[in-house]
């Protein structure tokens, strides 16, 4: 079984940066694909990034391309989220997710299987 911790989360103003890390323990995932979503209050869970196991292929959500970039150290089972030009629509609760299918990148979030508990990003104006 597989834990999943996010950190790095807190208030930031519009324009300025995070950035997340999720740090797996218990199994490793080093083997396997990582991604980032994340849920505003009354909306649905977002899909925000995803990566490969190795680091090799990533994907992106329409809304955060150019922003997010997403990577991984599979030395120490963490994955990452870079955050840039942050704005107020980006406020949620972010969570990584680890995917054990051997599969290209997911984007819907039942295609993942170990969720972490999330961390609060909120970007104020």
């Amino acid at each position: 079984q597989v834990r999943l911790v996010e950190s790095g989360g807190g208030l930031v103003q519009a324009g300025g940066s995070l950035r997340l890390s999720c740090a797996g323990s218990g199994r490793p995932v080093n083997r396997d694909n990582m991604a980032w979503f994340r849920q505003a209050p009354g909306k649905e869970r977002e899909f925000v990034a995803a990566i490969r196991w190795n680091g090799l292929m990533s994907d992106y959500g329409r809304s955060v391309q150019g922003r997010f970039s997403i990577s991984r150290n599979n030395a120490k089972n963490t994955a990452y989220l870079q955050m840039d030009s942050l704005k107020p629509e980006d406020t949620a609760v972010y969570y990584c997710a680890v995917d054990f299918s051997d599969r290209p990148p997911r984007t819907r979030w039942d295609d993942y299987d170990y969720w972490g508990p999330g961390t609060q990003v909120t970007v104020s104006s």
